[in-house]
């Protein structure tokens, strides 16, 4: 038997922006399969892109391969295609074994089913015998830790239980080769070194695994190799470090070591990040300003701006706009902040400097850059601390 579980060669998938074009498109499409002609696949036409061009890639049993790039870049569109759930335009896919998948928070389970009504109703779509689900419903039940609900309905569950029964269900039903999206990232820290301990243990037993995450620690301990993926292109690395090397310098601003964790979503974009002064001296103070554009209002956000030793084994300081009783929102439209710590005492040493932007309640990362800074001098002694942030917002209608 052949040690090569996934075999992907030469894969596209192409995507419409117009809602309206797109059916269009499909209704020729599918009249030129009918008569044979596929030549409309070949080609983009007004208002299509490449969600996927042209992958290949193969995975053996006890290999993992990780998927990492920006939001929008492809991963999850590969994954589908991969898991049957889309038709690629081009290429052809080999799949031998049994595969579980992953993908979308409660995918695979009806919301009105118990937990337990959904564990063997998924894995009867797989065709596993009862008899070997009874075997195993308890360890997958004890793996999810939501034994006190395994007999509510799936839609009572919040997502951190949908997300701990979906893994427990795929992991446990001793898969041929395992998917996993970025929602593992819903878990809390527990469960999702549970999950990773799992991922392991799975891929010494001979599981091929397919791993989208942006935690590049994650990557680099389990990847045998990885795909970097780049509007619809993709780049295979056998060395994963260079991989994510790659990945990361995705991110970097004019200030070339800049660390952007984040910067904005589908809804809100933030750019043109200047800090005025990277060299300092003790008692200055550090200026930040950024600008975004938002297509929706986000009401009573929180500005956490963090400085961490330059190690990053602690902080010096850590102050947010709410602490000091400053109320700000992002209106639709475009803006600026401007955030300035004032006072800074930190004496000869080097520092990085956080700035995060939360939704309300903390219910959503929006914005996260870390910035090297330095300072060069002794304060005197004037009996100063860090004194208040200074946040001030311009808005553009």
């Amino acid at each position: 038997m052949s040690d090569t579980l996934i075999k992907v060669e030469n894969v596209s998938k192409k995507f419409c922006r117009s809602l309206k074009k797109s059916l269009w498109y499909g209704v020729k499409d599918m009249g030129s399969e009918f008569f044979g002609s596929s030549n409309s696949h070949n080609e983009l036409r007004d208002g299509e892109f490449w969600a996927n061009k042209d992958i290949s890639f193969e995975v053996k049993r006890g290999e993992t391969i990780g998927l990492i790039g920006h939001n929008g870049a492809g991963k999850t569109t590969l994954l589908r295609i991969l898991n049957g759930l889309i038709k690629p335009d081009k290429g052809r896919i080999e799949i031998r074994g049994r595969m579980q998948a992953l993908i979308a928070l409660g995918a695979g389970f009806n919301p009105i089913l118990s937990g337990r009504e959904n564990i063997y109703v998924n894995a009867a779509v797989l065709g596993i015998p009862k008899a070997q689900v009874d075997r195993k419903f308890d360890e997958i039940v004890a793996f999810s830790g939501i034994e006190e609900f395994i007999d509510a309905p799936v839609q009572s569950y919040s997502s951190g239980m949908a997300v701990r029964l979906g893994f427990a269900v795929a992991a446990n039903m001793e898969p041929d080769i395992l998917m996993i999206d970025e929602v593992l990232a819903v878990g809390d820290e527990g469960f999702q070194s549970k999950c990773l301990n799992k991922i392991g243990e799975l891929k010494n037993n001979g599981t091929a695994i397919v791993l989208v995450s942006h935690n590049m620690h994650t990557m680099t301990v389990f990847s045998t190799s990885v795909i970097l993926l780049d509007k619809g292109n993709a780049a295979l690395f056998s060395n994963v470090y260079e991989g994510v090397n790659l990945y990361r310098k995705q991110f970097q601003s004019p200030f070339d070591d800049i660390q952007a964790i984040c910067s904005g979503n589908d809804y809100v974009k933030f750019y043109d990040v200047s800090v005025k002064e990277r060299k300092l001296k003790p008692g200055d103070d550090i200026s930040v300003s950024l600008k975004y554009e938002s297509s929706k209002d986000y009401k009573n956000i929180e500005v956490d701006m963090t400085i961490y030793a330059e190690n990053d084994v602690g902080q010096y300081f850590q102050a947010t706009n709410q602490v000091y009783g400053h109320k700000l929102d992002i209106n639709q439209g475009a803006g600026e902040l401007d955030v300035t710590l004032h006072n800074v005492q930190i004496n000869n040493s080097g520092a990085l400097m956080g700035l995060s932007i939360w939704a309300e309640q903390r219910s959503e990362l929006l914005f996260w850059w870390r910035i090297p800074i330095r300072f060069s001098g002794t304060p005197g002694c004037n009996g100063k601390n860090f004194l208040p942030v200074t946040i001030c917002q311009k808005v553009k209608r």
